[in-house]
């Protein structure tokens, strides 16, 4: 089962999410996502675990706990379609972007 952890500190690594979830079970791999831009935490990560017995009772024991200097949330990670998508900004639409320039009348 993957889980989603979330409200991470920033400082977390991958290796810190491997010891907390492997004190429940074992751990197939654990993974703080990374800003592509900034090279930075994003504060969330995910961590897989095979059993799925042991990732609910991860799930019970670390949900709402403190790790690290903050209160993180744990659950189980929905499938990528799952997820709400939100609409797409920019672009020529019915964004309220400004629509700079001078205008000919």
């Amino acid at each position: 089962m993957k889980l989603y952890v979330g409200n991470l500190s920033y400082h977390t690594t991958d290796s810190d999410l491997e010891s907390l979830f492997s004190a429940h079970g074992e751990v197939a791999e654990a993974h703080v996502i990374i800003d592509r831009d900034s090279g930075r935490s994003r504060g969330f990560g995910f961590v897989e675990m095979p059993n799925d017995d042991e990732a609910r009772a991860a799930i019970e024991a670390c949900d709402q706990m403190q790790f690290m200097g903050r209160t993180i949330t744990v659950n189980q990670a929905r499938p990528q379609g799952e997820r709400s998508q939100r609409p797409a900004r920019g672009g020529y639409g019915n964004s309220g972007g400004g629509r700079g320039g001078y205008r000919r009348y």
